[in-house]
C-alpha cells in the first residue's frame, strides 16, 4: 500500500487554506488506511478472519481514493495540460505513472480479497475466483514495487538536504513493504500449490507474518509522510522542485496568455480558412469616367502671348 511522495512545486493547485486542508486530509487519510491495514493482517491470527478482510478491503479503498487525489492533485497544478509532459519526463514518469500504477495494485489486491471473501461466505462455490485471487495477490504487490522504483526516479536541483531526506524517509518504508508483501504471495502461492484449501485457509500464515510486516513499514512510510506535507505546506518552507525541459515556462506563459511563437503558430494552422469574399454582382452598370487631361506647361505660355 504504497503512494506517490514529491517535492514538486506543480502540487501547489489551488488555493493556499483549501489546498492545504486537502494534502493533511490526503496524508491523514493515508495513515488511517495504514493503520486498519495492520489490524487487517493481525485479525488472520485471531478467531474471526473474516473480519480481517472486511479491514483489508477497507485499507484498500481508502488508499485507491488518497492515489486517484494524489494524481488528480499534478494534473490541476499543471492546468491538465498533458502535452507539457513532452519536455519533463519526469513529470510523466513519476507525478502521473506512479499513482496511477498503485491504484491499479490496489485494485487487483481488492478483488483478491473480494473474491476470498464471497468464497468464504458462498460456501466454497467458486473455486474459479480461488485461483484468479492468488493470482492478483501476487499482481498486485508486483504493481507496488514497481511504482515504488518509479517514485524513486526523481531528480533534485532546487531542494536541498532537508527535503531529500524526507523523500528517502517516505520512499524506502515504501519500497521495502512492497517487497515483504510480493516475498510473502509468491511464498503463500506456492505453499498452497499441494493442498486442497479454499476461502480464507488460503491465506497461509507465511503470508499474514510478512503481510503484518510491510504494513508495519507502510505504517512508519505513512508517519514520515506527514511530517513532509506538513513541511511543504508551511508558507516559508521548504524549496521544492520546478518543472523542466522548458515545461515550467511554457506553463506560465500559457497561463499569462503569452504563447511561444511556435504553438501560436500551430493553432493558426489548425484553424479553418476564412471564407472566400463575396463575387459582384453582375447588375452594376459601368460607368464611364472622363478624367481631365493636363495642358503642357510650354502650351500655357504660347496661349498667354
Amino acid at each position: 500500500m504504497v503512494k506517490l511522495a514529491s517535492a514538486r512545486e506543480c502540487r501547489m493547485y489551488g488555493p493556499w487554506r483549501s489546498r492545504k486542508q486537502a494534502e493533511y486530509v490526503n496524508a491523514g487519510l493515508y495513515l488511517f488506511a495504514a493503520v486498519v491495514l495492520v489490524c487487517g493482517f493481525a485479525s488472520q491470527l485471531s478467531q474471526e478472519p473474516k473480519s480481517g478482510l472486511v479491514l483489508l478491503l477497507i485499507a484498500l479503498g481508502l488508499i485507491m481514493v488518497v492515489n486517484l487525489h494524489d494524481l488528480a492533485a499534478h494534473l490541476a497544478g499543471i492546468d491538465y495540460r498533458l502535452p507539457l509532459m513532452e519536455f519533463d519526463f519526469q513529470l510523466a514518469l513519476v507525478e502521473f505513472a506512479v499513482p496511477f500504477v498503485q491504484t491499479l495494485g490496489s485494485i487487483l489486491l481488492f478483488l483478491a480479497f473480494l473474491f476470498l471473501f464471497i468464497q468464504a461466505e458462498k460456501g466454497y462455490g467458486f473455486f474459479k475466483l480461488e485461483k484468479h485471487a492468488l493470482n492478483m495477490l501476487i499482481a498486485g504487490p508486483v504493481l507496488w514495487v514497481v511504482g515504488s522504483i518509479h517514485n524513486s526516479c526523481q531528480i533534485y536541483e532546487r531542494a536541498d538536504g532537508h527535503v531529500q531526506i524526507l523523500q528517502q524517509s517516505v520512499h524506502m518504508p515504501f519500497l521495502m513493504g512492497s517487497l515483504l508483501l510480493l516475498v510473502g504471495s509468491i511464498f503463500n502461492s506456492h505453499e498452497q500449490a499441494g493442498t486442497l484449501h479454499h476461502g480464507i485457509e488460503l491465506l497461509g500464515r507465511t503470508w499474514v507474518w510478512f503481510g503484518i510486516a510491510g504494513s508495519l513499514l507502510f505504517l512508519i512510510g505513512g508517519l514520515t509522510n506527514v511530517v513532509k506535507v506538513f513541511k511543504m505546506q508551511q508558507v516559508d518552507g521548504l524549496r521544492l522542485e520546478k518543472l523542466r525541459g522548458g515545461a515550467q515556462e511554457r506553463l506560465i506563459q500559457e497561463r499569462e496568455g503569452c504563447v511561444p511563437l511556435i504553438i501560436e503558430e500551430q493553432r493558426r494552422r489548425k484553424r479553418p480558412p476564412p471564407p472566400p469574399p463575396a463575387a459582384p454582382s453582375a447588375l452594376v452598370e459601368e460607368h464611364d469616367i472622363i478624367v481631365p487631361i493636363p495642358t503642357p506647361y510650354k502650351d500655357v505660355l504660347v496661349g498667354q502671348t
